[in-house]
């Protein structure tokens, strides 16, 4: 005997509240087919996968724990060459350059060999950003590679293969500043006189400090380098045959950043490098690096770091004159850290300098989820042939509907773009989905001769019905093209009708722009419209903003058209505001929506009115009043009787603010 029979067999009243209840919790339970397919589908799964998601887990987090540390090591060893490597790029450059005489010489003479050698040795390596030299009498010789950030940075022309600035000073006390801009082959492409320069070499850290140093090289940064805006620091040495020439170097040290962030076994790993003073220098975070920079300034060299990294106050005990490489744990945060430390030993001049990689231990379980996916796939190739038929199902029905459910209301919207067809095994699935391609295609095709956000704008204010018309405050405006029918007989149509296409695209988009919405095209006129079919408080300022903004877009268009030779559109405005009936009007197979009355005559005689006042924009007292004086410029340009109209109108120019 079913529930129900059972339910029925009791009195009849209650029979039918019992029968009324238990449909009621069934229609609470009623879920699409895909969520009950799921809710099996994941039991099951979840039956078997869990005993193997955790054996996979505990494996796998002891082989990922001693992988990562052996990884953290070699990153922290890596990173600590990669400094050196940059350091002694710029090193190695700035040594070529001092024992050569080519940099040193007259900064006037031989400018194609100074080219020539700064070219070659910007060459040798991606980390030198820059080489120059200066003078004891403050001559500079600047020359940079072809990199992003210089191109930018400097303007170069297509082509260029480095730049070579020098700065001379002159009689007059005046310091002049010239770049040459170069290809491969030491051919000068342009020059750019840059004019009067404060720029003095000799004042700069790096000049100073390797003065004092009297032939041995030194190290200034890291600092942001004032051009390219990149991070970098600077070796310099004093030339050992010329005393006060001094050679420098810029060196990269976003390289650094790179390495972590394309080999760091963790997306949270940090990097650090520590003077041999324990200082930090070098932090891979940007956002860091930034706050961080201030605070290496000369002044601030002996003041303690402060920054926001909870990792510093546990990192910096752990560094010493005696700092061995090794692996470290450390706590911060709650949470347990892997610490790799590697002293910088290949340059004598880098001494002391240490580098660290820090990252979470429990970012290093990649391998222990790789073990626990792969558990829960063997779970599920267990179970697969018991619910195949439902998921096959569930793709044939719940897929294919909800795609095409999404498609009929994207159509609905008016979102007309191709989407991928809806393939199915299905046949009434696919019969629906071409139905809706044929709908798509049609609709877009109409699209282009109705204004779609008309649509939408008509949709959202509520006039789906196609008779209903309503009173309403409405600000019109008329545009037109002065002697379009002279224009039109002076150039081919071809060219007459691109010149059309260009205008109204800009008229489109900056009436669009200031929420109005443009009614109708006639012939080479506009004919637009503000507060409806959607409400705006502010339709008249918006309108006059918007009339402001078309003569200034046309007044841009004209002068790329006068550029290009094409023919110029000089184009007239009249706006006006008031009462109109506004709805759809027309024969019952083809209506329009549009606005009726005499605002809107009006507002097309103020256009033609230009012509007798030799204006541009022509406006009526009931816009000034609307407009206000305070936010536009209106000039009084008396009364005038429009054309088929008893009484005269209050006539304005609006004029930009």
């Amino acid at each position: 005997m079913t529930g129900e029979q059972h339910i029925l067999d009791r009195q009849p009243d209650q029979a039918a509240q019992e029968l009324s209840a238990r449909d009621a919790r069934r229609r609470d339970w009623a879920r699409p087919l895909r969520v009950h397919l799921s809710t099996v589908i994941v039991a099951l799964l979840l039956g078997i996968s869990l005993p193997l998601t955790w054996l996979a887990h505990d494996q796998g987090t002891r082989l990922s724990t001693s992988a990562a540390s052996e990884r953290m090591s070699l990153l922290g060893q890596r990173v600590a060459t990669q400094y050196e490597a940059v350091f002694n790029d710029g090193l190695t450059a700035v040594m070529l350059a001092a024992a050569a005489d080519t940099l040193l010489e007259d900064p006037t003479g031989d400018m194609a060999g100074k080219a020539l050698f700064l070219d070659r040795v910007l060459d040798t390596s991606p980390h030198i950003d820059g080489l120059y030299a200066a003078h004891g009498d403050g001559g500079f010789l600047h020359g940079v590679g072809d990199t992003e950030a210089w191109r930018k940075a400097l303007g170069a022309p297509e082509g260029t293969d480095h730049a070579v600035r020098l700065i001379l000073p002159a009689e007059d006390g005046t310091r002049q500043s010239v770049w040459r801009f170069l290809t491969s082959d030491g051919r000068e492409l342009a020059r750019r006189d840059d004019g009067p320069t404060r720029f003095d070499p000799r004042r700069r850290p790096w000049y100073r400090a390797a003065i004092a140093a009297r032939g041995r090289p030194v190290t200034v940064g890291p600092y942001t380098m004032a051009t390219t805006g990149q991070l970098g620091l600077t070796v310099a040495v004093e030339a050992p045959d010329e005393p006060g020439a001094v050679v420098g170097a810029d060196v990269l040290l976003e390289t650094l950043s790179d390495l972590l962030s394309r080999e760091a076994v963790s997306p949270r790993a940090s990097g650090y490098v520590f003077d041999e003073a324990g200082r930090l220098i070098v932090h891979s975070d940007p956002a860091q690096m930034a706050a961080l920079l201030p605070q290496l300034s000369a002044r601030s060299r002996r003041a303690p770091i402060a920054i926001d990294d909870p990792l510093l106050p546990r990192l910096l005990p752990l560094l010493g004159p005696s700092t061995v490489s090794g692996l470290h744990r450390i706590e911060a945060d709650g949470e347990t850290y892997l610490l790799a430390l590697e002293p910088v030993r290949g340059a004598a001049e880098l001494a002391g300098t240490v580098v660290a990689v820090a990252a979470p231990l429990s970012d290093f379980t990649a391998e222990s989820r790789l073990l626990v996916a792969r558990a829960l796939a063997v779970s599920f190739g267990l179970i697969v042939m018991g619910v195949l038929s439902a998921l096959l199902v569930a793709r044939l029905v719940s897929r294919s509907l909800t795609q095409l459910a999404d498609d009929a209301a994207r159509i609905g919207d008016l979102d007309l773009e191709t989407r991928p067809a809806v393939s199915s095994l299905v046949a009434e699935i696919n019969t629906l989905a071409g139905a809706l391609a044929t709908a798509r295609t049609a609709i877009a095709s109409f699209a282009l001769y109705v204004p779609r956000e008309l649509v939408r704008k008509v949709v959202a204010a509520g006039r789906q019905d196609p008779a209903s018309a309503e009173r309403r405050d409405v600000t019109v405006l008329f545009t037109d093209i002065r002697d379009f029918t002279s224009l039109s007989e002076r150039h081919a149509p071809e060219e007459v009708v691109a010149l059309l296409s260009d205008y109204f695209e800009l008229l489109n988009r900056t009436v669009e722009a200031h929420d109005g919405v443009i009614v109708q095209y006639l012939g080479d006129s506009v004919y637009a419209m503000w507060n409806a079919p959607e409400s705006n408080p502010d339709h008249v300022a918006d309108a006059c903003r918007c009339t402001l903004a078309l003569v200034a877009a046309v007044d841009a268009l004209n002068a790329r058209n006068r550029a290009a030779g094409r023919a110029e559109l000089a184009t007239r405005f009249g706006l006006h505001t008031g009462i109109a009936v506004v709805g759809s009007v027309g024969a019952s197979t083809r209506r329009q929506y549009t606005a009726i009355g005499d605002t809107i005559n009006v507002a097309s005689r103020l256009e033609g009115m230009n012509k007798e006042f030799g204006t541009t924009v022509l406006t009526s007292e009931a816009v000034r009043r609307a407009a206000g004086d305070e936010a536009f410029a209106f000039r009084p340009l008396g009364s005038a009787r429009a054309k088929g109209r008893a009484a005269e109108i209050a006539v304005y120019e609006l004029l930009a603010p």
